[in-house]
């Protein structure tokens, strides 16, 4: 799992069918400090994320675990709203 910064959403006029219900947002993916890591991506949504939140999500099939269907074909799925974030010096993050 990793975390990103929602910024943004998308829209798709024809989903797969196990896709359906599950929104799309658009995530930067960043490191402990906030700064970005790669460009953004879009991830299948199964909290209910705002743009601006601050997200844990996964890739892969472990993505697609955290949506209504699991057999989702989803490569990327945002599975948590961070509320607050502490890094040590050693980089060790705490999350909550």
């Amino acid at each position: 799992m990793q975390i990103a910064k929602v910024i943004g959403t998308c829209v798709a006029t024809k989903k797969d069918f196990r896709m359906e219900g599950v929104r799309l947002m658009v995530i930067q993916p960043v490191d402990s400090a906030g700064r970005n890591i790669g460009g953004p991506i879009v991830a299948g949504d199964a909290c209910g994320s705002g743009i601006g939140d601050t997200v844990v999500w996964a890739k892969s099939k472990e993505g697609a675990f955290a949506l209504p269907r699991q057999n989702a074909c989803c490569d990327a799925a945002v599975t948590a709203i961070i509320d607050s974030l502490y890094t040590r010096e050693g980089g060790e993050v705490t999350c909550s």
